[in-house]
This record gives structure tokens, C-alpha cells and sequence, in this order.
């Protein structure tokens, strides 16, 4: 049992993965009664989910209460580098909806339980009222708003005031719930195998044909976004051939959150990476909840696309003015969507609202996203997390440049 054990962690977690994906969507085809597989997927993401908040207070904490000085400058970069990205992907979504206009065929049957936020001060009153929060409420409801607020108070005062035994333990916490968190990791393509039968066996590969047009338009642009804007900004900032860093980020963190559907899910992983990449830990266990928090790519191309595609539905002419509008205003309310419940979807009839959009309109756009979900919210999840690591390297590979340090991607 040793032996399978250790040749099994030995094995590229890429492989083992790919080979859970193949499984998991052979047996969703041919015995998609097998629910005990989906339930796999269910534990991982669980799991996940559970100790993804204690990693990222612990880890926030135990890093500024041990950092040194000189780090300020690059969260400040990371903040700039995740901002921009997000503004341009909602540009991507203006310009491709302008090209290839979408209608939708809306019916009475698409509805959702969950509340719209009425417009964009909603979002920030609801980003302000996380941070403060009550920080054991906060961990426990996976609010990482409050988590990173409290964590940066607390590892602050402890910066200043704590001894050095009382920093140690901070560091040797952080390093035992890495650990833990790593073999949960190790458990990702079993995860991932029983991710796969859910979706095939529910809903089989019937949903590319359905709004077929929509999810092409989608897909586009957040690939187009993935592919050459991110990688652009990158190549801008460091000045060498990105797509190694690019490519290696989808691969090792893409690939996860495409089956979780989750960025605070797939903050691990992400820490992970980083750790691979031989990044500062000070530095990217703050800016990686961060980054799953307003590092929103995906988010900002979905609330613009479905946004003017509801308008096109209706017989709305936006001009460009509108449409340059609405891309900031769904960048700003990507930011907050995790804030939100139901994420990115339930901000389309906050913008939908710039064009005078009914609620009742803008709910049925918002059901068709529920529908559409499984692609939709799959690679919108997976760009926004591969950004995260993409962005934190970036910012650190720029101080590494300045250092006369080698860049090894």
C-alpha cells in the first residue's frame, strides 16, 4: 500500500487529474446512475471549501506579523495589475457583443430565488458591511471580505506588539494547515472524477447546442481575455514571452477551478502554485484571496455580454458612450460579486438597469445564465483563478527584474 501510495503522489498532479477527468466522464456516460461517484466531487469541494478560510486568515496573519519591510509596493502593483485586467476584460465584452450582437428567446420559466442587488452603491455597501463583519462569522460563512479585513488588522497589531515565540507559533500554525491543505490537494483527481460524472450525467453535452450563440460569444471573450490580454499586460510588465507563465497557470490552477466553480475553492491550489513558482509567501498569501476576491475577468464579461444581450433582446440601441458606461460599472461590480449572493449572474440586473431594462427581463437573463452555468461558470471561474497566480507572479517577477534577479517560469 506504501509502495501505490508513494508512486501515486510521485505522478504529476496534471496527469492524475486529466486521468480522473477521462474516468469521470466515461462513467457519467455509460452508468449515470452511479451517484456515489458525484459524490466524490461533493467532498472535495466541501473539503475545499472548509479549510480554504482558515488558510487564508492563518496564513494572512502569521505572513505580516513575520514580514519585513519593502512589500507594500508590490500588493500595490498586484492591486493595479487585478484592476486593470478586469476593466479591460469588460472592454473585450463591449467590443465582441458590438461585432456579434446576441438575442435571447426569453420565456416566463427562467427564475431564480436569490434577490438582485438594486445598483452599484448596493455592491459597495454590501463590500463594506463584509469587512466588518464579525471575523468568526466571517470564516465560518466563507466571507473573505471579512477574513482579509480582520486578518490584516490582527497580523498588523501582532507585527508590532508580539514577541518572537508568539510569531513562531503563528509560523508553525500556518505551516501545519499548509500541510493539511496539501493532502487535500492529493485527493483532486478523485474530486475532479466525481465533478465530471455530475455534470455529464446531468446534464450530458446537450447544453453547447442549446444557446449556442450566447455561450460562443462568452467563451470568445473570455478566452480572447485569457489568451491575449492577460498574457499582454504580462509581457508589458516583465518584458519577456509570458505564455510559458500563462499556459503553466492554466494547467495547474485553470484546470481545477474549471470543475470546482469555485475561486475561494481554489485558493489552495493557487497557494500551491505559487509556492512551485518560488514566490514570496508574504506576498501571495494576501494577494491570492485577494485576487479570488477582485481579480474578476470572467465575472465582468458575463454581467456586460448577457447585460447588452438583454438590451438587443428588447430592441435597445446602446451606443458606444453607454457601452464604455456599463463596462465599468460591471468591472466595479465584479469586484463585489462575491460579496453577493449567487455571484456574477445577479449583478446583470444591476447593469440592465443603466438601460431602463424591466427587473422581470433582466431575472429571465439571469435564469438562462443559471442554465448555461456549467460552461459559463466553469471557465468564468477558471480565468479568474489562473489570473490570480498570473497577476501575484507578474508583480513579483517585476521586483525580481529590478533586483537583477533570473526570471524562471
Amino acid at each position: 500500500m506504501k509502495k501505490i501510495l508513494k508512486k501515486y503522489t510521485e505522478t504529476n498532479l496534471v496527469i492524475r487529474i486529466l486521468i480522473g477527468i477521462v474516468i469521470g466522464a466515461a462513467i457519467g456516460l455509460a452508468l449515470p446512475d452511479w451517484t456515489a461517484v458525484g459524490v466524490l466531487g461533493d467532498v472535495f469541494v466541501g473539503a475545499l471549501k472548509a479549510v480554504a478560510p482558515v488558510l487564508v486568515f492563518v496564513l494572512v496573519i502569521s505572513s505580516l506579523a513575520n514580514a519585513g519591510s519593502g512589500i507594500g509596493k508590490r500588493f500595490r502593483t498586484v492591486i493595479i495589475l487585478y484592476m486593470l485586467s478586469t476593466l479591460l476584460a469588460a472592454f473585450v465584452a463591449v467590443v465582441a457583443s458590438k461585432l456579434f450582437p446576441v438575442e435571447l428567446t426569453l420565456t416566463g420559466a427562467a427564475q431564480t430565488e436569490a434577490e438582485a442587488p438594486e445598483g452599484i452603491g448596493q455592491v459597495l455597501k454590501t463590500l463594506v458591511l463584509n469587512m466588518v463583519s464579525n471575523p468568526v462569522k466571517s470564516i465560518a460563512e466563507a466571507n473573505y471580505i471579512g477574513i482579509l479585513t480582520w486578518a490584516v488588522i490582527f497580523g498588523m497589531a501582532l507585527k508590532q506588539l508580539a514577541s518572537e515565540g508568539t510569531k513562531n507559533i503563528l509560523q508553525d500554525v500556518s505551516v501545519a494547515v499548509t500541510k493539511a491543505v496539501r493532502w487535500v490537494i492529493n485527493l483532486a483527481p478523485f474530486g475532479i472524477m466525481g465533478l465530471v460524472f455530475n455534470s455529464v450525467s446531468e446534464s450530458g453535452l446537450g447544453i453547447f447546442t442549446d444557446y449556442g450563440r450566447l455561450l460562443a460569444l462568452l467563451v470568445g471573450c473570455m478566452l480572447a481575455v485569457a489568451l491575449i490580454v492577460d498574457p499582454l499586460i504580462a509581457g508589458i510588465c516583465l518584458r519577456k514571452n509570458p505564455y510559458p507563465l500563462v499556459l503553466k497557470c492554466f494547467k495547474e490552477s485553470g484546470l481545477t477551478a474549471f470543475f470546482t466553480r469555485s475561486s475561494a475553492a481554489n485558493i489552495p491550489i493557487n497557494m500551491a502554485l505559487c509556492e512551485k513558482l518560488g514566490l514570496d509567501k508574504d506576498v501571495y498569501s494576501v494577494s491570492i484571496p485577494l485576487g479570488a476576491t477582485i481579480n474578476m475577468d470572467g465575472a465582468a464579461i458575463t454581467i456586460t455580454v448577457m447585460a447588452l444581450a438583454a438590451a438587443n433582446t428588447v430592441g435597445i440601441h446602446v451606443d458606444i458612450p453607454t457601452a464604455l458606461i456599463l463596462s465599468l460599472i460591471a468591472a466595479l461590480g465584479a469586484c463585489g460579486s462575491s460579496g453577493v449572493a449567487g455571484g456574477s449572474l445577479l449583478l446583470i440586473p444591476m447593469a440592465c438597469s443603466l438601460f431602463n431594462i424591466s427587473n422581470d427581463i433582466a431575472m429571465q437573463v439571469v435564469g438562462i445564465g443559471f442554465i448555461i452555468g456549467v460552461v459559463q461558470d466553469s471557465l468564468e471561474t477558471a480565468i479568474n483563478s489562473s489570473g490570480d497566480v498570473l497577476f501575484a507572479a507578474t508583480a513579483e517577477f517585476m521586483q525580481w527584474k529590478k533586483e537583477g534577479r533570473e526570471i524562471k517560469f
